[in-house]
């Protein structure tokens, strides 16, 4: 079934769940999404306590315009079963469940099905940052209907293909968790940009996967939110001219026309419908619900 994304992500802010005064200003920063992570964040003699931490923010959450997401542990992990369990027993859920060391849809399926009726209303978020993951992405984002994202998990990725941490190595990989996503309607989120001081760079890299097609990518720092939500927000000409396609198509009830000499017809409209929806998203610094 194909999924159409609600609202935009471009940026997810990942902050360790055992610093709980991090996780206050990460929901204060402006990010469209802020995911609190018990995993490679949390060392493993807190991973108890950051438990404990990670409920309570969710029980304190107050904004509606940041969505909060959790990255559990990997769930066939004893560290991954008492992160689920603990979810089942609170009130307050994550707006999504960011699932670490996928290998294929097999595993997500399980997950899936271990949720149901518990977790129901929680989507699922498969990391992909493995080899086994990639070659299976098209099957990874299509094992449930709960799936409403990708993650690039771009570091450990490298590490398990061993290549380099640059785009040209990482171009093959991107492109094809785009399509996976893309295939089944769910958003695709690249990976994090590690050098925090180089926010040129991260412009760059920023810009580059969203001409690819990716809808968000990770940050590590509050300072890299601004410049990726830029490069993933529409431009005023993209903004103007979606608006132009779609009056015209409603104008002409329907149907292929032609704007400014152009053929315009079903996939230019769901462009131009994504493309306004994308600059519908809540700037940094405003309250106004997404």
């Amino acid at each position: 079934m194909v999924r159409e994304p609600t609202r935009p992500r471009r940026s997810l802010l990942f902050t360790p769940a055992s610093r709980p005064d991090r996780c206050a200003k990460a929901l204060a920063s402006g990010a469209d999404a802020v995911c609190i992570d018990l995993e490679d964040g949390v060392g493993l003699d807190t991973k108890a306590q950051a438990r404990h931490d990670a409920m309570r923010v969710l029980a304190d959450r107050t904004s509606q315009t940041t969505e909060v997401w959790l990255r559990i542990n990997d769930p066939r992990s004893d560290l991954g079963r008492l992160d689920l369990e603990t979810l089942r027993h609170t009130a307050h859920q994550p707006d999504a469940l960011v699932v670490p060391k996928v290998r294929g849809a097999e595993g997500v399926r399980q997950l899936a099905a271990e949720l149901h009726g518990d977790l129901t209303g929680t989507a699922l978020v498969p990391m992909i940052e493995s080899a086994a993951a990639m070659v299976a992405v098209e099957t990874i984002a299509a094992a449930s209907p709960n799936i409403s994202a990708l993650l690039f998990g771009a570091i450990d990725y490298c590490a398990d293909v061993g290549c380099a941490v640059e785009w040209d190595a990482l171009l093959h990989a991107r492109s094809r968790m785009v399509l996976a996503a893309a295939a089944v309607g769910v958003d695709a989120l690249d990976g994090p940009f590690t050098n925090i001081a180089a926010l040129d760079a991260l412009e760059t890299e920023s810009r580059g996967a969203a001409r690819l097609g990716f809808t968000g990518k990770i940050a590590i720092h509050p300072t890299q939110i601004d410049v990726i939500q830029r490069a993933f927000t529409p431009s005023p000409e993209d903004i103007v001219w979606a608006r132009r396609v779609i009056a015209a198509y409603d104008a002409a009830g329907g149907g292929a026309l032609q704007l400014d000499g152009i053929l315009i017809d079903r996939p230019v409209i769901a462009a131009a419908r994504r493309t306004l929806r994308s600059a519908s998203a809540p700037q940094k610094g405003s309250n106004t619900p997404g």
